[in-house]
């Protein structure tokens, strides 16, 4: 894979990191100059991604998230969240619109939908007790389009 250029953060697994992790998405990818729309489906996918590591991966306890951002050639961004935190045991079933492992906190389930929806493709890697890895990536529309 040539990378044209990257970022890599590391960040504690606190809720107050979702907003630095959009706002590090969206000063990076910038430099590609995307669409508001994109931008925005950007941002929210990674909000997700980071939500879920922070709430799900870690469970009430604490960890680090590792997050990447790359840009790719044909105006591609590739972006990794990364946790070693509980795991998922069924990723199936975990990507299953409205299913959750925290009903008492209110969640909807919709995380991975989310992502879905926003990115051209989602992949998620995951070991029980090691942590959980997604990787999305969006391709931007050419410019003037």
């Amino acid at each position: 894979m040539e990378i044209l250029n990257e970022i890599r953060i590391s960040m504690p697994s606190l809720s107050s990191n979702e907003s630095a992790a959009r706002a590090a998405v969206s000063s990076f990818i910038v430099q590609t100059d995307p669409t508001v729309e994109e931008l925005s489906d950007i941002r929210t996918a990674v909000s997700e991604a980071v939500t879920n590591a922070i709430v799900h991966g870690y469970r009430g306890t604490s960890g680090i998230i590792e997050l990447v951002i790359r840009l790719l050639p044909g105006r591609e961004i590739y972006i990794r969240v990364k946790d070693s935190g509980c795991g998922i045991t069924d990723i199936k079933k975990a990507m299953e619109p409205l299913f959750t492992t925290a009903p008492e906190e209110e969640r909807s389930g919709l995380g991975f939908s989310v992502m879905e929806s926003f990115m051209d493709r989602l992949s998620v890697r995951s070991k029980v007790g090691q942590g959980t890895t997604v990787t999305m990536r969006k391709k931007l529309a050419a410019h003037g389009s």
